[in-house]
């Protein structure tokens, strides 16, 4: 599931589910979703998400879209009834399907066409027209016969270090990351701007932000300063700061609200 804020409310709103691609596409997708809500007769609703550095490819009326990766925090305003249905890939795997720097689609939003041609924008019309097992259905042909028969290694590795910084919350720094891997840290940055979309640094800084959510929406209480120093923040107030810029809120604040 995406990094949701206020999960909690979100559950009373809307329902996603995660759908798995087929095998030969399991190097470049991590998985299909599919957000489905009923508002009618209630006030429109704002998700906001902290995204994860991956693109994604959504499906919704009047709006079929590739979504680099947005640095900043994610708003949804939900209204009525309806359907999204998205491809989230992995960091890395979109690069074979666009040929160019990722970096060059960040903070961005291209029509499905706009990459795929006039077959992106059949296809936007089918997924639309269809239900979700089906729209699955056409997302895994669509793809597979554009993917690549063996993954780009490079791009291999750079999932590799994206998954990494994930799992282990002792990796707070750039330098640390590049040691891990054997490479310097500009051979690091390259190879982020052209498979990842963003640098290592922020993808460091957005995986700490996605556990101190986690831990502040869990229920159980949160030692803020022993959080910050478990995650390499230099005391509480930089992680206040961190945590503030990008979800509008301090984990003070957020932790109250769940």
């Amino acid at each position: 599931m995406p990094a949701i804020l206020n999960p909690g409310a979100a559950q009373q709103k809307f329902r996603f589910r995660a759908v798995d691609a087929v095998p030969a596409l399991r190097a470049f997708v991590a998985h299909y979703w599919v957000v489905t809500w009923d508002l009618r007769g209630q006030d429109p609703y704002e998700q906001q998400v902290l995204p994860y550095p991956s693109v994604n490819m959504t499906f919704k009326p009047g709006r079929c879209r590739i979504a680099g990766v947005p640095r900043g925090r994610f708003r949804e305003v939900l209204s009525d009834s309806g359907r999204v249905f998205g491809v989230r890939f992995h960091p890395g795997g979109f690069h074979p399907f666009l040929n160019r720097p990722v970096a060059s689609i960040t903070d961005r939003f291209l029509a499905v066409e706009a990459v795929f041609g006039p077959p992106g924008r059949r296809l936007a019309d089918a997924v639309l027209a269809a239900d979700d097992e089906t729209a699955v259905a056409l997302a895994d042909e669509f793809l597979t016969v554009r993917a690549p028969e063996q993954p780009d290694p490079a791009a291999r590795l750079a999932a590799a270090i994206v998954a990494r910084t994930a799992t282990d919350s002792a990796i707070t720094r750039v330098d640390d990351l590049a040691r891990e891997f054997a490479l310097n840290v500009r051979h690091l940055q390259r190879l982020f701007t052209t498979y990842v979309g963003v640098s290592p640094k922020w993808v460091i800084r957005r995986h700490r932000l996605h556990e101190v959510a986690a831990r502040a929406a869990s229920g159980t209480p949160v030692d803020l300063g022993a959080l910050a120093a478990d995650l390499g923040y230099s005391d509480q107030a930089h992680l206040t700061r961190d945590f503030t810029s990008m979800t509008g809120t301090s984990p003070v604040r957020y932790i109250k609200a769940q």
